[in-house]
């Protein structure tokens, strides 16, 4: 799994039928340790995230492993919303900002 923040969303009103319903979502690569951003990705979004949030994504043959994505054409699948992250024993992120007062929330 990969580590990224969602940064916008993408609408197509045109797909093939295995992938009607979907949500897509445009991600980030983020670095855990420095928040560096790196390269973008389209990702179907299979635990009702938005846009401004961290989350979990898998590519590949592992993207099609969710309910939701079984046997579909899908690379790049979010599996789940991250809470908190730490490095060293030093948290990172922390997405409702209490340990540190820092975070979304």
């Amino acid at each position: 799994m990969i580590l990224a923040k969602v940064v916008g969303t993408v609408v197509a009103t045109r797909k093939d039928p295995k992938v009607e319903g979907f949500k897509f979502l445009l991600l980030r690569q983020v670095n855990p340790e420095t928040l560096a951003e790196g390269g973008y990705v389209v990702a179907n979004d299979a635990v009702g995230c938005g846009v401004g949030e961290y989350v979990l994504y898998a590519s590949g043959s592992s993207a099609r492993q969710t309910e939701m994505t079984k046997d579909r054409p899908c690379d790049a699948v979010i599996m789940a919303i991250v809470d908190t992250w730490e490095v060293g024993g030093t948290t990172q992120y922390d997405k409702h900002g209490y340990e540190h007062g820092y975070g979304d929330g």
